[in-house]
């Protein structure tokens, strides 16, 4: 059986300690992953530091160069990642694709750095006295992502990073860990030298060296709520920078005025893409006023309509779950529902495949009449459930979203402008669509959320990326002339 090693200081490292790695179509398991620990994440944080002692010194033209040569090996490689993410997570063969592509965007971002790191000069701040500004790296930074994107979430990281000078090591889920290994080598067959790029797997333990390697200067994190606080609270505490983005509950918002049938469309393909396993998936319809009937009958058809299978099977539409104990409790959320009063419209469990009846799978699930207190509401199923709530008004809804702990996104489906203008300023929520069911923003806007959805400020990629793994010097200037007496004055310096 395969055993997936890390990657450290350019080749691969094995350990003893390993964990199944299943093929959730199939229920079986298909490899090993090596679980590393302290000694193994003491390793690659000792080969980056060495690598950036040279890296950091490389031109921009050099680094960049590395980002254009990766960026053609992901086009060119997009079908075979895609069926390695495919056959580990579950997911589409067509929506590990999208997340490549998804992916590949901050990679273009990060070709461009050479104009986002320019800084700035002013002239004569006083006689004689000149400021710049520039940024500069910090040194060696790790990232922890979630199994839901193992090769999105990564992107949206190590190519900023790594283009602003810095080294990385990457903690990958254990559940799908071959894209990262995946990329660890077209890093290498891009140009990257040895040590830039590395990858440890594992679980707590892993993690936990991570976070307090004296070596690691931040720490970027995508996951659960709980285990983002976690994480900001145990890096913070070691003193690194961190991001650490947290869970969501994202609404979808729909007004009587909406093409019904085009939101319908919008919201079952945000809710049970890739089974619902998105922090932006779309787990809650708010049906505004007269909308709410025959909004519930359009998403009814069209959740009975999706076409459940394994993930590389042409014409699948949502593929299993990511592990039997996923499987299990987002069934028994649906029960738990129904026991609370929901009225169960679409029931997706105890679906069985032929051919597959070992594999992680349920069906969509669509819930009526939910209410703020059912804990269908209120928790994170993350998986095909979504559930409707129905309001009154516009400002009912917006009441209703902001009131949710959770603010990662939410979208508004509306044929007016003042309503969408209304919803936009008043919804306390980061990322916002607009007749757009998942405002995943474009590699040269930021991604993150408000409330619980963030822990600390410090969302990714774009412009806070930039920021996040950079921080900035100040040098102030005088060359005074030869022939001319500067006094140096014991008072505060001023200018003038």
């Amino acid at each position: 059986m395969n055993t997936i090693a890390h990657w450290i200081n350019g080749s691969p490292v094995t350990g003893t300690d390993t964990a199944p790695v299943f093929n959730p179509a199939t229920g079986a398991e298909q490899a090993r992953v090596v679980l590393g620990g302290t000694a193994d994440v003491d390793a690659a944080v000792q080969a980056a530091t060495a690598a950036f002692e040279t890296w950091s010194e490389s031109s921009l033209t050099q680094r960049t160069q590395v980002m254009f040569a990766f960026r053609q090996l992901l086009v060119e490689h997009e079908e075979e990642l895609g069926r390695i993410i495919s056959a580990e997570h579950g997911k589409t063969v067509d929506d590990a694709r999208g997340e490549i592509v998804r992916g590949r965007e901050v990679v273009e971002f990060a070709c461009g750095l050479g104009d986002v790191l320019k800084g700035s000069f002013s002239d004569q701040v006083s006689r004689g006295v000149d400021v710049h500004d520039f940024r500069q790296p910090l040194g060696v930074v790790a990232g922890i992502t979630p199994f839901n994107f193992p090769a999105m979430v990564p992107l949206w990281m190590h190519p900023i990073a790594i283009a602003t000078g810095n080294t990385f090591v990457l903690k990958p889920s254990e559940r799908d860990p071959s894209a990262a290994t995946f990329v660890a080598g077209l890093y290498r067959r891009a140009g990257l030298p040895d040590g830039v790029f590395n990858v440890v797997h594992g679980a707590k333990p892993a993690v936990d060296a991570l976070l307090a390697h004296p070596g690691v200067e931040a720490v970027s994190f995508v996951g659960s709520t709980p285990i983002a606080k976690y994480v900001h609270e145990t890096a913070t505490a070691h003193g690194k920078r961190v991001q650490a983005l947290g869970g969501a509950k994202n609404h979808a918002v729909v007004l009587p005025d909406a093409d019904l049938e085009y939101a319908a469309d919008h919201i079952t393909a945000g809710a049970y893409g890739s089974a619902g396993e998105r922090c932006m998936a779309v787990s809650v319809a708010v049906a505004v006023g007269d909308a709410a009937d025959a909004l519930v009958e359009i998403l009814e058809r069209k959740a009975r309509d999706i076409t459940v299978g394994p993930g590389d099977r042409p014409g699948t539409d949502m593929g299993p779950l990511v592990t039997r104990a996923a499987r299990e409790r987002v069934e028994n959320a649906v029960g738990t529902a129904a026991a609370q009063g929901a009225t169960v419209v679409v029931d997706g469990r105890g679906l069985k495949i032929d051919g597959h009846e070992e594999g992680f799978f349920t069906g969509p699930s669509l819930l009526d009449r939910v209410t703020t207190e059912m804990d269908a509401y209120r928790e994170e199923l993350f998986g095909p459930v979504l559930a409707i709530v129905r309001a009154d008004s516009l400002d009912q809804a917006i009441d209703l979203v902001n009131a949710n702990p959770y603010g990662n996104g939410t979208a508004l489906f509306t044929a007016s402008g003042e309503a969408a203008r209304r919803f936009r300023r008043r919804v306390k929520v980061g990322m916002i669509g607009v007749n757009v069911p998942v405002p995943v923003p474009m590699s040269y806007y930021s991604f993150g959320g408000w409330k619980d959805s963030l822990i600390g400020d410090h969302p990714v990629h774009g412009p806070e990326g930039i920021r996040f793994y950079t921080r900035p010097k100040v040098v102030t200037t005088r060359w005074p002339q030869r022939d001319r007496q500067v006094t140096a004055g014991f008072d505060f310096p001023t200018s003038h």
